[in-house]
């Protein structure tokens, strides 16, 4: 069993309302600093290897930095990438077409928003990821990527309405995922 400690990272500056897949937005450095806190004190706590494993967008990133400072290991791997919307990328929901996102709700895992990345490309990227790994694995992720795991795991049917709901800025997840090798 893996066993798979995820927080999702700190809310960025300028998201609100607006689809930010791959979009690189900036994060408040205190804030990155105080989740970068919450992770080494769990991991103290719960005997956790001083490693983290991070996106390379820097709302995830930038923990994983701190946590660097502090004598962790941070490694950075493109998996971790939260869904590509493509053309959706930094515009307003409400911008947005409500066709376009039915058709992407229509055929929710192949259809890719905006031209971006499809669910399937999100949730095989997970899965390679996750199949790679042992033991305890501290992750500091996107919402996305945490739903996409979620929904590995609980293989619902591949329908919009399904989707597990989005964690909270800054909440840890565990994850207990069967092996996958």
């Amino acid at each position: 069993m893996t066993q798979l400690w995820l927080w999702r990272h700190p809310r960025c500056t300028g998201a609100a309302g607006r689809c930010i897949g791959r979009t690189d937005l900036p994060l408040d450095p205190r804030r990155a600093k105080r989740l970068a806190h919450r992770v080494r004190q769990a991991a103290r706590r719960a005997g956790l290897p001083r490693e983290v494993w991070t996106s390379p967008l820097q709302r995830c990133r930038d923990v994983g930095r701190w946590l660097r400072c502090w004598g962790w290991r941070h490694r950075v791997d493109e998996r971790l990438l939260e869904l590509h919307f493509g053309a959706w990328e930094g515009r307003r929901w409400t911008e947005i077409a409500r066709a376009e996102v039915a058709a992407w709700e229509a055929a929710f895992v192949q259809h890719a928003p905006g031209d971006g990345e499809p669910l399937a490309s999100l949730l095989a990227r997970v899965q390679r990821f996750v199949a790679e790994r042992s033991g305890p694995v501290l992750i500091v992720a996107h919402a996305g990527w945490m739903q996409a795991l979620q929904w590995l795991r609980e293989q619902p049917p591949p329908e919009a309405r399904h989707w597990p709901r989005a964690p909270r800025h800054g909440e840890l997840v565990r994850v207990d995922f069967p092996e996958m090798r």
